[in-house]
């Protein structure tokens, strides 16, 4: 066992139940990707916190009435982190989690698709909020890759168009107003009611519906661990809340000091 492992008994106590459990549900948020140097939304430096109009472009309505919020949604596309981004030793340790057999199901709330790239099980991964790796239109089925859509903004247009119907089209992403992909939550309400630990690692647990997931799993006597950087809104339910670097903490209580 690690040095640093050894002396925190926060962290023995959590390897010790990820040892014991068989069936182990993952809800993630934006605070797992910090590392990788995309910003979260409503910390200290959060992309909304520094950047108002960006919450704005998050909601449904906004960007289906407003030209300039679209224009400006597809620039800030253009130019987000995510496309250099690369995964950190906390999604590479919930790829080990899986292959040690112990993961029923990864809950992501992050649509930068770094599980994916970390090499998770695309068979053990939710999207919950959709994906920035492609794009869709609101009004027809036309999905495509979203290295389609940015070379059409890279060429000069500024507001784009779906090539099938002409509707408008979006990020793969779910914003405020739009409803979740209903087999998607409830797969991941089954697989919450059927865990018997639960980790929510780097997040506020302030969105829902998909943050009902917790107190479901609370309810079948799951056990239930908080990994964040700060306070979130149900650690009154934790059985466990961790406050640390989320790229540390993981590997450790994962796989001890064959992560470090």
């Amino acid at each position: 066992m690690s040095t640093e492992l050894e002396g925190n008994p926060q962290l023995r106590l959590l390897a010790k139940w990820i040892d014991e459990a068989s069936r182990i549900v993952v809800l993630t948020g934006a605070g797992i990707s910090t590392d990788s140097g995309i910003p979260d939304f409503r910390g200290p430096n959060g992309l909304w916190t520094k950047n108002p109009k960006a919450e704005k472009a998050s909601n449904i309505q906004n960007f289906i009435n407003d030209k300039e919020v679209r224009k400006a949604s597809w620039r800030s596309r253009l130019e987000s982190r995510s496309w250099s981004a690369v995964p950190n030793r906390g999604h590479e340790a919930l790829v080990q989690l899986e292959r040690n057999k112990k993961l029923a199901l990864l809950i992501t709330q992050n649509v930068d698709g770094l599980h994916h790239q970390a090499g998770s099980n695309p068979e053990k991964v939710v999207e919950i909020h959709g994906t920035l790796r492609e794009v869709t239109c609101l009004s027809c089925d036309y999905r495509d890759d979203m290295k389609v859509a940015l070379d059409r903004i890279r060429s000069g247009e500024e507001d784009l168009d779906c090539p099938n119907c002409g509707g408008i089209l979006k990020s793969a992403t779910i914003s405020f107003g739009q409803s979740l992909v209903s087999e998607d939550l409830i797969r991941a309400e089954v697989a919450a009611q059927n865990c018997d630990l639960f980790i929510a690692i780097g997040t506020t647990l302030g969105v829902y519906p998909i943050a009902a997931v917790v107190p479901a799993a609370k309810r079948v006597g799951a056990k239930i661990v908080v990994v964040n950087g700060e306070p979130t809104e149900m650690d009154h339910l934790a059985d466990l809340a961790i406050r640390g670097s989320i790229s540390k903490v993981m590997p450790l209580v994962v796989n001890g000091e064959k992560n470090l």
